[in-house]
């Protein structure tokens, strides 16, 4: 897809919005099913994920990670937005790759001590760019990328998180 293809399609869907904000709202959702053992099913969309303990809290490591899944949404989140904003720019990308790595201290996750923090202590993103683009427009399509990331400005901007019980 070129920029050409990605405004054309775009356009509509941007009008729309700026003449009905309403409409770009969208609810996202997931849900998952309590497995076997300690196990939760999420179904992707495309497959269903089995997710358990990882092996720092007792896990085997054959069931996926809710923490590596959280960093594997903000790698394919970065990645899809870095090609669009990329193609927007008419950056020709070469090649280039995204990885994202957290640090856990599972010591918190385990109420090992109270003073170690549940959650990510801090994450990393990094992009690996390889393009024939100057310094300056690199640049450019990073700051892009991070500002239009959902994921990334989600982890960065933390919204208000409710929770519900429904109890039988």
């Amino acid at each position: 897809m070129n920029a050409e293809e990605l405004k054309t399609l775009q356009a509509p869907i941007k009008d729309a919005y700026r003449k009905n904000p309403a409409a770009a709202i969208v609810t996202l959702k997931a849900s998952g099913k309590i497995g076997e053992g300690i196990a939760c099913r999420v179904g992707t969309g495309r497959a269903l994920v089995e997710a358990g303990l990882h092996p720092a809290t007792g896990g085997t490591g054959l069931q996926a990670c809710s923490g590596d899944m959280l960093l594997e949404a903000l790698v394919a989140c970065a990645g899809v937005t870095l090609k669009a904003v990329a193609t927007a720019l008419q950056i020709d990308l070469k090649d280039a790759s995204v990885t994202a790595e957290g640090d856990l201290d599972f010591r918190g996750t385990l109420g090992v001590a109270k003073d170690a923090p549940v959650g990510f202590r801090e994450v990393r993103l990094k992009f690996d760019v390889h393009s024939n683009a100057s310094p300056d427009q690199v640049k450019k399509l990073i700051e892009l990328t991070e500002r239009y990331c959902v994921v990334l400005q989600t982890l960065r901007n933390s919204p208000p998180t409710k929770t519900a019980v429904a109890a039988s």
